[in-house]
């Protein structure tokens, strides 16, 4: 029995990482993208973990690794001891600001070999939300050294001293020396030989505008088909990227609705919340969450949740709700408002528990519900007080 519950979660992830894609664009997509020789990846913001969904055969080749290997999995897995942590910092503060940005950047194939790349990092937009992330990744080649230039090892060690100490490395001044004048390729002289040149930065943008191009074509084909399943996207607030993957950190099933546009639809949906209703996440998105009620559910507790949000207070109940295939479940819901920075409810966040099951953990269902709460509006408040794109919430 654990065994077949593992194989049906196994296989309602892969759905979604697939769907991730064929219900953005027409499922023609597939095919184009799979004939394509760039080394790239498509990841999903939306989607808990930010993974891979998409890895085209030329990165899978350069990397050493199988897709299977690859998809569902954060980009996370191809650094190492030497990558440097600067450069993940801007990546992941590009993806924060969703823009664009291109970075040498030294990754790890499946072998454990390092490789430097010039990593080409765009956001994919549609209707001004970002739906995945493109990230093109040229290998960077070596290239003849130039004469050797001796520097002051003293001046040298002496600028980067306390950016080291205030790292809390804990290495002594005898080994920097040494790394400075190692010769099997990580010395300063080494590390600027493996920059980029031009033309390798121009090949990195050339193939992102290519692949977004035809990313962008067969949506337009998509909508005609989707419009049914997607059109009720067009009319809700983008959340930001940066809130999306900070959402999706919490392990709770919990949406998230916005109180300032017509019939409070929900923005955010968890992929424990996705789970437990059998809906998908295009299914979910831009409805009200009525769509969960029946004809069992009762009309004086749905009443206690509205006054609940009329006085702006949060409020628990149990209520009857109903699956997508139509199998009822008691849910403990509670409710709970959001404020953002500057102290106004951007939110309704509602966290549903199935009656019948249990916490490994042995929490009670109220301490389960507080902890989402509670990491819901850390994830807001942070992320409305910082400027730029994650800011949405603090102008609802």
């Amino acid at each position: 029995m654990v065994a077949l519950k593992l194989i049906a979660l196994a296989m309602e992830d892969r759905l979604r990482l697939t769907e991730s894609l064929t219900l953005n664009y027409s499922d023609s997509v597939l095919d184009a993208l799979a004939d394509l020789a760039d080394s790239f990846l498509l990841t999903d913001p939306a989607i808990a973990g930010h993974p891979i969904v998409f890895a085209s055969l030329g990165f899978l080749s350069m990397s050493g690794y199988s897709a299977d290997e690859v998809l569902g999995r954060n980009g996370r897995i191809f650094q190492g001891p030497d990558t440097d942590r600067r450069s993940v910092m801007e990546i992941r503060e590009a993806i924060r600001e969703e823009r664009t940005v291109q970075i040498s950047l030294l990754n790890y194939r499946k072998d454990g070999s390092p490789h430097r790349i010039l990593f080409h990092l765009s956001p994919v937009v549609v209707e001004g939300r970002v739906i995945h992330f493109l990230a093109v990744q040229v290998p960077i080649a070596a290239r003849r050294p130039r004469a050797k230039k001796r520097v002051g090892m003293a001046a040298a060690f002496g600028a980067c001293r306390d950016e080291v100490r205030g790292e809390g490395f804990g290495f002594r001044s005898e080994d920097l020396m040494d790394s400075f004048e190692d010769a099997d390729n990580r010395g300063l002289e080494a590390e600027e030989l493996r920059e980029a040149s031009d033309l390798e930065k121009q090949k990195a943008s050339n193939a992102a505008k290519n692949i977004i191009s035809i990313l962008t074509y067969y949506r337009k084909h998509a909508n005609r088909l989707l419009c049914g399943k997607i059109c009720s996207l067009a009319s809700t607030a983008p959340l930001s990227s940066s809130l999306n993957i900070s959402l999706g950190r919490i392990k709770q099933s919990f949406v998230l609705t916005d109180p300032n546009l017509p019939d409070m639809p929900i923005v955010y949906a968890s992929d424990a919340f996705l789970s437990l209703t059998g809906y998908s996440r295009q299914e979910v998105l831009g409805r009200n969450c009525r769509f969960l009620n029946g004809p069992g559910t009762d009309v004086e507790t749905l009443q206690e949740l509205k006054d609940s949000i009329q006085a702006e207070q949060a409020c628990s109940v149990r209520v009857l709700n109903y699956r997508k295939d139509k199998n009822t479940f008691w849910n403990l819901l509670h409710i709970s408002p959001v404020r953002n920075a500057t102290g106004k409810i951007a939110f309704y966040v509602g966290v549903q528990i199935n009656e019948s099951s249990k916490d490994g953990n042995g929490l009670s269902p109220e301490m389960r519900q507080f902890s989402a709460v509670a990491s819901v509006k850390v994830a807001v408040r942070s992320l409305s007080a910082c400027p730029g794109p994650s800011s949405r919430s603090s102008s609802s």
